[in-house]
């Protein structure tokens, strides 16, 4: 009767298609079958000693034996399916260009995650959370992407993640006014699109969007100095000071 010592790897995902070797005594003369749990698949015949297997799809951990035309069956080894990883949301769904902002993944089977991909790119870095929870800082990118992780039962489905502009300022026209406000102040920049907020300090003010790179804000009263910021959907830019006189 055929006897089975060992399998290597006796872990692959549930997939399938995992190349194992199965070592023991007895593969002779003629092997009719090879089976995962009740699945049976392809081999070939190595020696008396080794067959090389491809595992079927499956889950769970199941027993692998092999029978001979004369022998019988094998006593059963255990070899184990991986999970494969899901994702059901991300939060946010969207950041900067520049990345570095942290996202929160959830799914399931994430325990053994070795990789977290922003469509295509390594997240600058990840933390497991937890099986259902994965941190995860988003690397540069643009558009809309599908973020996946990997584990070693495979790779999950994805979820969309959109790269928005952070708007940013690099000069204003005048760069000074009265206390009062009233005047019309030209911001000339980058990323002005979309919803956008315009503050001088602490106070919104009204605007009219000119074109992607050029903003027309009417100054709020005021003193001192502030500082002008453009809010859009990615963020809020830098800030450039206006002098109140």
């Amino acid at each position: 009767m055929p006897t089975i010592t060992s399998l290597s790897p006796t872990s692959g995902p549930a997939s399938g298609n995992t190349s194992v070797t199965i070592t023991g005594t007895g593969f002779v003369p003629i092997v009719t079958s090879v089976k995962f749990g009740t699945v049976a698949t392809s081999f070939t015949v190595d020696s008396s000693t080794q067959i090389t297997a491809i595992a079927p799809p499956g889950s769970g951990t199941v027993q692998v034996t092999v029978t001979t035309s004369s022998g019988g069956t094998s006593n059963g080894v255990s070899y184990t399916y991986l999970p494969v990883p899901s994702l059901t949301s991300v939060s946010p769904t969207q950041g900067p260009t520049t990345g570095g902002n942290t996202v929160t993944l959830t799914g399931t089977n994430l325990t053994g995650v070795t990789a977290v991909s922003f469509g295509g790119t390594a997240a600058t870095s990840f933390t497991v959370d937890s099986d259902t929870q994965i941190t995860a800082v988003a690397p540069a990118g643009t558009g809309i992407v599908q973020i996946t992780v990997t584990a070693p039962g495979g790779t999950s489905n994805g979820v969309t993640y959109t790269y928005v502009v952070v708007p940013t300022i690099t000069s204003l026209s005048p760069a000074t006014g009265p206390a009062s406000g009233g005047n019309s102040v030209t911001i000339t920049g980058t990323g002005f699109t979309g919803p956008l907020t315009v503050r001088f300090g602490s106070t919104a003010t009204t605007f009219t969007v000119d074109s992607s790179t050029q903003l027309t804000a009417i100054a709020p009263p005021g003193t001192g100095t502030v500082q002008v910021t453009v809010t859009g959907s990615g963020g809020t830019s830098n800030g450039v000071s206006y002098t109140y006189v």
